[in-house]
């Protein structure tokens, strides 16, 4: 319905049959159109297809209030917000109500006067979705007063009754009317303010404190929690986790291609580093490999779990440094092997290592990437293959590798290699001389971690030889 056609009273809106339906009716109607039209359900959601997906199109179609449950990093907030797109393109409401009241069936005092005077004349606006979800993160400072509400002494300072219901001022919750409301880390909330939410889970109202009000809302329960919080410490009390209809186990990527590609949606691009930074498909594979095995790591906590966002910001400074290089050499770049030790400074503020010891996160850090080298390297090649390149290092080849080594010297060098360029292949067709730079240092990386190569470390570079 185009804006200037939409109803703008009451009566316009009777005539126009208008159907009001209950919020988890409507969001529960345009999964069902979405379904039946095959249409993607939860754009640029990656790795819940087959679990985590068909689990919430369940929670909604049997019109529950839900709770998602995983550790840091593992999309909550996103899948959350995607629910609210469900809701219609706009719906109408009373005009001048902060309950956003249904014209044929008012909740509030101020809207069933208005009805009561004027009748179908009585205004109405249309509002959009934005305006139906609202969210609020718990933290030990909320009171009821903000989810619930409160008497507001503004209005009583204005000549209004401690006895009115028009001198409440309404919480969140109650705003949120006909919408879907969410509350992240729910167990955070001290048990006072959980028992304030059993009525309007149960009963579908809400009370504000000794007044007489019960309003009877409308509204969409959604919350999120960390496991470790909701199951282990007790801090969220029974009754509220048994009125919670569905509860959904998120978790991170169950395959390195998944990783991969919320690494590529995720990351913040800039125009420049685009034109002249272009990532191979095994750095992307070992920048997704280090957060896999940070999460079975044990020197890293995995009650706090190892967020999506440690293989993000990762994947930003790889590019971040290679980036760099293009501008300090003038030339195209791709990350190497050599960039990798970047990535301690994005790493270590995501994970909490189990040790305090000094200087222990870089040497965490390192391992991994050793063994995220070593394991990306392995399903590509084997290391006897590379006997003849071998046979050359023996014969006093060396290689020197940095992040400031230009191109050009690891292309130039390529003919020393015997049939190096031809293993190449298998990971970089390209001619560019940064790419073939990039394939070189992650071979000869693999082959020392294979214990086939000897590396020493000189003023920022490393040399390869046996």
């Amino acid at each position: 319905m185009a804006p200037d056609s939409r109803a703008k009273t009451v009566g316009d809106l009777r005539q126009s049959g208008y159907k009001v339906l209950p919020v988890k009716q409507e969001v529960r109607k345009n999964l069902i159109s979405r379904i039946r039209g095959k249409q993607e359900m939860f754009e640029g959601i990656v790795g819940f297809e087959e679990s985590v997906i068909p689990q919430l199109e369940n929670a909604i179609l049997a019109g529950q209030d839900m709770i998602l449950l995983g550790e840091r990093g593992q999309a909550k907030s996103r899948l959350i917000r995607h629910i609210a797109g469900l809701l219609d393109e706009a719906i109408p409401v009373m005009d001048g109500c902060e309950l956003n009241d249904n014209p044929f069936a008012p909740i509030c005092a101020e809207c069933k006067r208005n009805v009561g005077e004027r009748g179908d004349e009585a205004a109405i606006r249309w509002i959009g979705r934005d305006e139906r979800y609202s969210e609020k993160l718990a933290t030990p400072d909320i009171t009821v007063a903000d989810l619930i509400g409160e008497i507001d002494p503004i209005k009583i300072a204005e000549g209004r009754y401690l006895s009115d219901e028009l001198a409440i001022h309404y919480g969140l919750i109650p705003r949120t009317n006909r919408g879907i409301f969410c509350i992240n880390e729910l167990p955070d909330l001290s048990e006072r303010i959980q028992v304030s939410l059993f009525n309007l889970m149960q009963e579908r109202d809400v009370q504000i404190k000794g007044y007489r009000v019960m309003l009877p809302l409308d509204v969409m329960l959604v919350a999120s929690a960390n496991p470790e919080d909701y199951t282990n410490r007790g801090r969220i009390i029974t009754p509220l986790k048994d009125r919670y209809g569905a509860q959904i186990r998120t978790h991170y990527p169950r395959r390195i291609e998944d990783e991969i590609r919320i690494m590529e949606q995720e990351h913040r691009r800039f125009a420049d580093s685009a034109e002249s930074v272009a990532v191979p498909r095994y750095m992307k594979e070992v920048v997704a490999e280090i957060t896999t095995l940070a999460r079975r790591s044990p020197e890293i906590n995995q009650r706090s779990g190892v967020s999506l966002r440690v293989s993000i910001a990762n994947y930003e400074t790889v590019i971040g440094s290679a980036f760099k290089r293009s501008l300090r050499l003038g030339e195209a770049a791709s990350p190497r092997v050599s960039d990798l030790p970047s990535i301690v400074a994005s790493t270590n503020g995501k994970v909490e290592m189990e040790s305090v010891e000094e200087g222990r996160e870089f040497k965490v850090v390192d391992g991994l990437v050793k063994k995220a080298v070593q394991n990306t390297f392995g399903r590509y090649f084997s290391p006897r293959e590379f006997d003849a390149v071998l046979m050359r290092f023996e014969e006093g080849l060396t290689v020197e590798a940095g992040t400031d080594v230009p191109s050009d010297v690891y292309a130039d060098m390529l003919p020393r290699m015997a049939n190096m360029r031809e293993m190449l292949s298998r990971i970089e067709s390209s001619d560019d001389p940064s790419a073939i730079a990039s394939a070189v240092e992650f071979v000869l990386e693999g082959l020392y971690l294979n214990r086939r190569l000897n590396r020493d470390q000189t003023a920022g570079r490393v040399v390869f030889s046996v």
